[in-house]
């Protein structure tokens, strides 16, 4: 995830900033309901592909889009089956922006893939966005890779983060449908990361667990300055990433069907 590469740069500008000033974290309320015709936003149907993160704060559980991105998908159902997640942690947890994980040394410097270690390209749908709830493939903070690896994020941006015209207008100027626009004024995201990073799955239960994971405290460097790094006391393990199919194991189909808001 690279915060630094715009699509939308006077949007992105807007967003970090707001970002920023986030001094109090306090728990986004989400629209309970979205009645939107974006894939995100539609339940999952029976048999799809599905992610189930086993947490210490709770479980969430997100749909995957082999069809969309499919070496994403492919090489993240991999090392999942592989155990490669289990017992890691969420070295980044960024309130208003994102939680990432999926990296085994717990640095965020390293990844890896189910191709001997080699990147995958950028999979970039017009159809998938980067709305609250994504699940996203991401880059090794600092690494030389050219694509994604093990390394994965959650999209924690808060409701209001896409709520003004001017934000909204500029979406539309850049080709955005008006059910995206409408689906981002509802919900908020990060549309500058759009084509930069892969939008590869949705959260569809559990984003009440996302969101706690961005509100815990985390360390200052040395300079006072915010690493996003939980502290010690507010760690957050991963215990398990179990692959299945909608709906998925212990769940009922009326709970499965809430959508993330």
């Amino acid at each position: 995830m690279r915060k630094s590469l715009c699509l939308l740069p006077a949007l992105a500008l807007t967003l970090l900033c707001a970002c920023g000033k986030a001094d109090t974290k306090t728990p986004p309320t989400r629209p309970a309901d979205l009645i939107s015709t974006e894939r995100q936003f539609t339940a999952p149907s029976d048999g799809d592909t599905i992610a189930i993160f086993d947490t210490s704060l709770g479980e969430v559980r997100a749909v995957l889009y082999p069809d969309a991105a499919p070496m994403a998908v492919y090489n993240f159902v991999g090392l999942a089956r592989s155990g490669y997640y289990d017992n890691t942690i969420i070295w980044r947890s960024e309130y208003g922006f994102a939680v990432q994980g999926g990296d085994a040394t717990g640095t965020g410097t390293g990844g890896s893939t189910i191709w001997s270690n080699n990147p995958y390209p950028l999979e970039a749908d017009a159809n998938l966005k980067h709305y609250a709830g994504a699940l996203c493939a991401a880059f090794a903070a600092g690494g030389d890779v050219t694509g994604g690896n093990s390394q994965f994020y959650f999209v924690t941006a808060l409701p209001d983060s896409v709520s003004t015209a001017d934000q909204q207008a500029e979406l539309t100027a850049n080709g955005y449908t008006d059910a995206q626009v409408a689906a981002y004024a509802t919900v908020g995201g990060l549309p500058y990361l759009d084509n930069t990073d892969t939008v590869f799955g949705q959260v569809y239960q559990g984003m009440d667990v996302v969101d706690a994971m961005a509100c815990v405290d985390t360390v200052k460097d040395e300079d006072g300055n915010d690493t996003f790094r939980p502290t010690e006391e507010t760690a957050i393990t991963i215990n398990s990433v179990t692959i299945s199919t909608y709906p998925g194991p212990g769940t009922d189909t009326a709970d499965s069907e809430s959508n993330v808001g």
